[in-house]
């Protein structure tokens, strides 16, 4: 999602993500776990999905999987390509909460 540059010396490079000019929510595959457990499917989620409570029952790894894929393939998280009025008055979780 980045676009890339690297230093004419050849010592590094840097990266710029602009989700605001060139949003890219249909393409995303980035997922948050907090620390409490809860699966954040953007960013700029409202909220997440308890997978605490899933992975300490007896669930089987299949049933995890089930779904995590489920959680997946029905998010609708659009932020940046929402972000507009719409936006300003949702609750926004904090990044360090989910490692962003």
């Amino acid at each position: 999602m980045a676009r890339r540059y690297r230093y004419t010396d050849g010592g590094g490079e840097i990266g710029l993500i602009a989700s605001v000019t060139q949003p890219f929510c249909g393409d995303c595959v980035r997922a948050r776990l907090s620390a409490d457990g809860r699966l954040f499917t953007c960013l700029f989620a409202v909220a997440g999905h308890d997978l605490r409570s899933l992975v300490r029952s007896d669930a089987s790894d299949g049933e995890i999987e089930a779904r995590l894929r489920r959680v997946w393939n029905l998010r609708d998280d659009r932020y940046s390509e929402l972000r507009s009025a719409e936006t300003l008055d949702l609750p926004k979780v904090e990044m360090s909460y989910i490692g962003g």
